[in-house]
């Protein structure tokens, strides 16, 4: 089969391997779409896989091409998107349904073998069913979409609040849509690119603003009448929006954590003090995983999907055929157009 095998950081080939092999509670899965991350651009150029060669890619979904012995659930034919996480299922966090938080995890696309291939192989929990009414392109999204619907269920979105998110890439943009689905009465955009905040926009925004133009967390304080939101997320993940979330964020109110901080996160003592003196309740989340496994968040984002009310295509500005990988991945580490959503078809 062909496939997209990392030899070393930013040394990504697209070459002949062979298919893999299945155990008898695991499923052969012809992969037909797969996601870029944003931690891909990292792994792929910079950091590299936890060893070498891997296939990379953990946001994809496809066709069951052969299931094991022991596999009943799934057929031949049978459309999935395939979560990630390889759980180890007896440590603390296994036993109390906390997968993401397990101990001793393999992950598809970075500890082992991932989706940026025509095949590669799952065990059969890992499948969730995509109906017919889900391109294979937006399969490929239900990942991103179930890590941001964890993070939104975890800080906890009541109705009427008024939620601000900062950064308006794939997981903020998919964040504006649950804050909608999940209750919250005013949406606030912020980002520094006008396409972004004009996609914001289209997806349920109600207030966008340029934090390259004015003060975000200025703007946002005057729009709610000086008190702050009720809920902050925080998914660009630098320093500035990391460091805003506090000081938007109303009495009580509370601040999600869904960016990766790629350097030394250093408050001013204001700041901080509007944890303490405003008794801001800060959450972190990761990943997407519940009981029963893999979650209620696969399946909700998927119901969101064929209903309408969360929508995934808007997202995806580019697709490239998989065998562009590897210049595809240089173009986008050196910034060399805009994207949102960037997906292979294979």
């Amino acid at each position: 089969m062909n496939a997209a095998v990392l030899h070393a950081p930013a040394d990504l080939r697209y070459e002949q391997v062979a298919v893999p092999s299945y155990k008898e509670d695991e499923v052969l899965v012809r992969v037909r779409a797969a996601g870029v991350c944003g931690s891909d651009l990292g792994r792929v150029m910079k950091t590299g896989t936890y060893s070498f060669p891997t296939i990379p890619g953990h946001e994809f979904c496809g066709e069951v091409a052969a299931v094991g012995a022991s596999v009943k659930d799934f057929k031949p034919g049978d459309r999935v998107a395939v979560a990630p996480i390889l759980p180890c299922g007896t440590c603390e966090f296994c036993e109390s349904g906390d997968y993401g938080l397990c101990d001793n995890y393999n992950y598809l696309g970075s500890r082992t073998h991932g989706g940026y291939a025509e095949y590669t192989v799952a065990p059969s929990r890992n499948l969730i069913r995509l109906p017919d009414s889900l391109s294979f392109v937006e399969g490929a999204m239900v990942e991103p979409a179930a890590v941001t619907l964890h993070g939104m269920m975890r800080v906890g979105i009541n109705v009427g609040d008024t939620v601000a998110v900062l950064g308006c890439g794939t997981i903020g943009l998919f964040a504006i849509q649950f804050a909608k689905i999940m209750g919250a009465t005013q949406v606030i955009a912020a980002d520094v690119a006008a396409d972004k905040l004009e996609l914001a926009k289209q997806l349920g925004a109600d207030v966008v603003i340029n934090s390259g133009e004015l003060d975000a967390a200025q703007k946002i304080k005057e729009l709610t009448g000086g008190k702050g939101v009720n809920v902050a997320v925080e998914t660009a993940g630098v320093v500035q929006t990391q460091e805003q979330c506090l000081r938007i964020t109303k009495k009580k109110g509370r601040v999600l954590y869904l960016g990766t901080a790629h350097r030394d996160v250093v408050l001013p003592p204001k700041s901080f003090e509007c944890i303490v003196r405003n008794e801001l309740t800060l959450v972190g989340s990761w990943n997407s995983y519940s009981a029963p496994f893999p979650g209620v968040e696969w399946q909700a984002t998927i119901d969101y999907v064929k209903s309408g009310a969360l929508k995934l295509q808007p997202l995806v500005t580019h697709t490239f055929h998989l065998s562009d990988a590897p210049n595809v991945f240089v173009d986008l580490v050196e910034r060399k157009y805009p994207f949102t959503k960037v997906i292979y078809e294979i």
